[in-house]
């Protein structure tokens, strides 16, 4: 049998290290025993999904080193490697289940499925449903069809009892079959859900070991059970532990930054970053903390993985990298890689036109570019003092930026600029007091270049981690303003939506 294991992400945003960590773990195990490794994109949500993110995912992951046997832009055998390429057979996946009895259509109203969920729960039951609770009469099935009424289609799950799923790192796990919901195999849109659409590209791409976070132990039961509805071989799970915060909750944007992209842009070198992510819960036999891809890939063994949340510390991948920059680097390449870093004329060549007007010798550049070329800004609470904001307008601006940029996919200038100017009329501010404290949290003077041409450049990552720390320093809401305020903001949002339309 030859190994092959799989990373699948959604392209909805920004490339998170929690991919890069899964998808090394995937691609180690693989080596290890001579196998492959597959890159799958699971993009059936349309909504969400852009090729945009696709395409940072692609490269995020390949800056890391990490390489993939088979996936959309290498092809393959198994293709394709996008589920929104393959969606047309998932459909013929869920009615042989409904012909076989293991699925049906389910025509409930979302007013009929809270009604019955809050009877459940009034009777002490789990809230998941069943389909003796879901499914209606052959005759009204058959006038809701005439009336073209929407579906779904629903697996059958077992009422009662214990199902059993084997992990490679956590052995038998035993989960009542009670909690389990008659899952949404196929969407009333026709699109499967990640259930179906997972375990059919899993069986026809040959996946031997789906080795993926611990976030989907609760789903494992209706997986393995489907493996069983279509009579196929289920692969070897394993369960990774989720990387956390410094707090041990778990890893988010909120506390700390999530995407691939901000840590290169930050200067980090893929290969500390990909170090790192290794050291995530597992170690080398001889407990050294740096160490090639090479280096792990020769040692690695899956059950040196530890089941306690790995802490992702950004302090420690700093000093990790400082080790690698020094024992690695010698000048001359210290300075070459510097130079691809901050120096390259694609990067120049965006910023350069916008301070050249402001420039009047070389020695006016450094000060003028200096923040393109950093991390936070070494702002304080004092940095933000106005003569009309107040510390409270300061915060309350910074917070609603920060949610605006958070589901801003659109990163273009004038994108940025509309947003932002609706959002200063709907908090009754002028929009150039608005700005202010944007451009000290961006380039750590309102003394800049425009603030909106510089998050264009910088990026989603930098931008919105600037913003989040400019809002640290100054205090950040408490939770009862940040309810507030986040009321406010989905108003003022819906407002924008509306206008657009």
């Amino acid at each position: 049998m030859t190994v092959r294991t799989r990373v699948a992400p959604s392209p909805t945003g920004d490339p998170h290290v929690g991919t890069a960590y899964i998808a090394l773990f995937n691609l180690a195990f693989a080596r290890q025993h001579g196998g492959q490794f597959i890159l799958r994109i699971e993009d059936t949500d349309q909504t969400r999904s852009t090729p945009e993110s696709e395409q940072a995912i692609l490269d995020s992951l390949r800056w890391l080193g990490l390489e993939w046997d088979e996936g959309p832009d290498v092809g393959g055998p198994h293709g394709p490697y996008r589920q929104s390429e393959r969606k047309d057979m998932y459909k013929d996946f869920a009615m042989r289940l409904v012909e076989e009895g293991h699925a049906f259509l389910c025509f409930r109203t979302p007013e009929e499925l809270d009604a019955l969920r809050e009877t459940r729960k009034a009777s002490g039951q789990h809230t998941a449903l069943k389909q003796s609770d879901l499914e209606l009469p052959a005759a009204e099935v058959e006038h809701r069809m005439a009336q073209g009424m929407p579906y779904v289609v629903r697996m059958r799950v077992p009422e009662e009892g214990v199902c059993v799923i084997d992990d490679l790192l956590r052995g038998p796990i035993e989960m009542d079959w009670g909690q389990v919901d008659a899952q949404i195999l196929l969407k009333s849109d026709g699109m499967p859900t990640y259930h179906l659409a997972n375990v059919v590209d899993d069986h026809l791409m040959q996946i031997t070991h789906v080795i993926r976070g611990e976030e989907w132990i609760n789903s494992a039961p209706k997986h393995k059970l489907l493996y069983q509805y279509f009579g196929w071989q289920m692969p070897q799970l394993c369960h990774m532990p989720l990387l956390r915060n410094p707090d041990k909750s778990k890893l988010s944007k909120r506390k700390n930054p999530t995407s691939i992209l901000y840590y290169q842009r930050m200067g980090y070198l893929p290969e500390a970053l990909l170090n790192y992510l290794g050291r995530m819960g597992w170690s080398m036999p001889d407990e050294r903390e740096k160490f090639t891809r090479a280096e792990m890939f020769e040692n690695f063994d899956l059950q040196r993985v530890s089941l306690g949340g790995p802490v992702f510390d950004q302090e420690k991948l700093s000093w990790l990298n400082g080790v690698w920059i020094r024992e690695n680097l010698d000048a001359e390449a210290f300075a070459a890689a510097y130079c691809q870093w901050a120096l390259n004329p694609e990067y120049l060549m965006q910023i350069l036109p916008l301070i050249q007007q402001r420039v009047e010798k070389f020695s006016d550049v450094a000060p003028l570019a200096g923040f393109f070329l950093a991390g936070m800004m070494p702002v304080q609470p004092n940095s933000f003092e106005h003569k009309t904001l107040t510390p409270e307008d300061v915060k309350r601006i910074l917070q609603f930026a920060s949610w605006y940029l958070d589901q801003q996919r659109d990163w273009h200038k004038d994108t940025l600029f509309a947003g932002f100017k609706q959002l200063a009329e709907g908090m009754g501010y002028k929009i150039r007091d608005f700005l202010f404290p944007l451009f000290v949290a961006i380039a750590g003077t309102a003394q800049s270049v425009s603030v909106v041409d510089a998050m264009q450049i910088l990026g989603p990552d930098m931008s919105r981690a600037r913003v989040r720390y400019a809002l640290d320093q100054v205090g950040g809401a408490s939770k009862k303003e940040a309810k507030r305020w986040e009321k406010e903001f989905q108003i003022l949002l819906q407002g924008e939506e509306a206008s657009e339309a």
